[in-house]
């Protein structure tokens, strides 16, 4: 069982530049499948949940949504368990809730996560 928590979480003004890190807990080892992967969703208010950005576990390979890509980058250190999230050039629209989220490969995070975290708010001031 893996269990996903995210941090880094805070107030940005627009423009501005924000790390979140989702710390993966549990059974991380290279014995997961080379295609499981990690996720960031958001979920603004009244809004429903978008995927963002997703990584492969064991290989190099990301994923983005097309809105997201140029400002945002996902990364992962493999020693620490920890995938990162980038996000550059924000603006009110990119506030909401960034989830964490596991799934079985790239393709599918998207439309069917598996596991998420408890998330981590974001706020854009104009």
């Amino acid at each position: 069982q893996v269990e996903l928590v995210e941090s880094g979480g805070g107030s940005v003004q627009t423009g501005g530049s924000l790390r979140i890190t989702c710390s993966a807990s549990g059974r991380t080892d290279k014995n997961v499948a080379s295609n499981y992967a990690i996720g960031w969703f958001r979920q603004a208010p009244l809004r429903q949940r978008e995927f963002v950005a997703a990584i492969t576990w064991n290989g190099p390979s990301t994923r983005y949504a097309d809105s997201m890509k140029g400002r945002f980058t996902i990364s992962r250190d493999d020693a620490e368990r920890l995938v990162y999230l980038e996000m550059n050039n924000l603006t009110p629209d990119d506030a909401g809730v960034y989830y964490c989220a596991a799934g079985i490969d790239l393709a599918t995070i998207s439309q069917h996560p598996l596991l998420w975290g408890k998330g981590t708010r974001v706020s854009v001031s104009s």
